[in-house]
């Protein structure tokens, strides 16, 4: 993820501070050095990068630090509260009914971010639509469409018709009944007047509560005059930020959105439409340090299990708190896990394995976890529902069977069932627990964070991972 680098080289400086009471002006430097490299390869306007170095060389050496709080705490604390400061507030969007209008240049990643936004809202509890007015991109209808059925979420286009204003007031009308409407425009490949035409049309058609602008993450500072071309134009209240999952530098885009009067409301990570995040800078400076973000880590979980349940409403996670953690109960697990999406920006909200720390892993890692899931999946499928119920019977004759009807090996047979069996010793800890035992746990498992809420599941705090 963007800054990752941040991340990985502040790690081992900071490490450098445990055991010292004191700091030294020397020891600032080393951090403040780190904290421009980083900032810089990640395309930060300069003048930022140093008045953020100042600031942080001045607050660690001047101010008077908490008692009990370690060199490397206080170091660490105004390192992240003055980044928190750089990268600005979110952009305030409430759940209720409202109308919302996408504007960026071609390949920003408007439609799919419309897409994106309606799923997110949908998962709040509100119904959203998406109104397509894009009239001169090639495919843009048909992507748009596509994108709102992966989304399931209601959509309106007109093919056929010329005028997006037009589009965008039918739009309104047969779409009347949904909570958010969201607008997705043209764009160009620069920001000329015939666009700022088209554009200021719809927005007085549409009147939206708020205007977005969508900018890509490799944009870097050149998002600056962007983001001040179109708030001239129309306005806007918000920037979505798209491809941060990519090798974009994204720290122009990041920092030059708080050069205006914008904030961000939007992270798009992945490539499909539960691949978004709600903008927060105290977790998004939080993970990027290795802090971990325990609030959008919860929110995944929940949500990931929320979807298990909808799919395979016969399961209740609760369930294998109580009885036996039977080969079907990880099975819903790793299900639910899927859901999450990709593991290493899970594992970036997870206290101590985030800012870099993943890459200190080698480079297939996450592919072979991915991998073995399928192919525990894959195993389980080969298996009769005793023995899916109790693996504990399993003999050496089920198990040459099972390899043969899955297309595996013995020894991976024999693996599943073992990651079964050390799943469900650790699950036996956690039976008879009351609700204070169990918040107690997860506040040490978290760093003293919280996190409460997420059930026995997940890889991370709150409760075993199968990997």
């Amino acid at each position: 993820m963007v800054l990752d680098n941040l991340g990985s080289s502040l790690r081992g400086t900071l490490d450098d501070l445990r055991g010292k009471s004191r700091i030294s002006e020397d020891d600032i430097d080393d951090v403040v050095k780190e904290i421009q490299r980083s900032l810089l390869q990640a395309d930060v306007d300069t003048s930022l990068v140093m008045d953020l170095s100042d600031s942080i060389k001045t607050r660690a050496l001047e101010e008077e630090p908490p008692s009990s709080t370690s060199a490397r705490d206080w170091v660490l604390r105004v390192v992240y509260e003055e980044m928190v400061g750089l990268i600005g507030e979110s952009t305030e969007l409430p759940l209720e009914p409202q109308t919302i209008m996408l504007a960026g240049l071609y390949g920003s990643g408007k439609t799919t971010t419309a897409a994106k936004m309606a799923w997110w809202f949908s998962k709040k509890g509100l119904r959203p639509a998406i109104i397509q007015t894009d009239t001169d991109r090639p495919g843009a209808y048909d992507q748009s469409k596509q994108m709102a059925e992966n989304a399931e979420v209601d959509f309106y286009g007109d093919p056929d018709a010329d005028d997006p204003v037009e589009i965008a007031e039918d739009g309104l009308e047969a779409t009347s009944d949904a909570d958010v409407r969201i607008v997705d425009t043209a764009g160009r490949d620069g920001l000329n007047q015939e666009l700022i035409d088209q554009i200021e049309r719809i927005d007085g058609a549409v009147n939206p509560d708020r205007n977005l602008l969508v900018i890509d993450a490799a944009m870097g500072q050149s998002a600056k005059d962007q983001a001040q071309e179109f708030e001239e134009s129309i306005g806007i209240d918000g920037v979505a930020i798209t491809k941060l999952d990519g090798t974009a530098k994204g720290g122009g885009a990041l920092a030059a959105v708080n050069e205006t009067d914008s904030s961000i409301a939007f992270l798009g990570t992945g490539e499909t439409v539960q691949d978004i995040e709600r903008f927060e800078p105290s977790g998004f400076i939080s993970r990027l340090l290795g802090m971990g973000d325990l609030k959008q880590l919860t929110e995944r979980v929940e949500r990931a299990m929320e979807e298990t349940q909808a799919e395979e409403g016969e399961w209740d996670p609760e369930d294998m708190l109580e009885g036996e953690f039977t080969l079907k109960d990880m099975r819903h697990q790793m299900s639910a896990m899927d859901k999450m999406g990709p593991l290493d920006q899970v594992m970036d909200m997870i206290p101590g394995m985030g800012g870099g720390m993943m890459d200190q892993l080698p480079d297939d890692a996450m592919d072979v976890t991915k991998d073995r899931m399928r192919e525990f999946d894959i195993i389980m499928d080969s298996m009769t529902e005793t023995e899916l119920e109790q693996p504990r019977s399993i003999g050496s004759s089920q198990v040459r069977r099972i390899a043969r009807g899955s297309g595996t090996s013995e020894e991976r047979v024999q693996e599943l069932l073992e990651q079964h069996k050390m799943m469900s010793k650790t699950l036996n800890q956690f039976q008879g627990m009351g609700d204070a035992d169990m918040e107690r746990m997860m506040k040490q498992m978290g760093g003293g964070q919280g996190g409460g809420g997420m059930g026995g599941m997940g890889g991370g705090p709150g409760g075993p991972g199968p990997f």
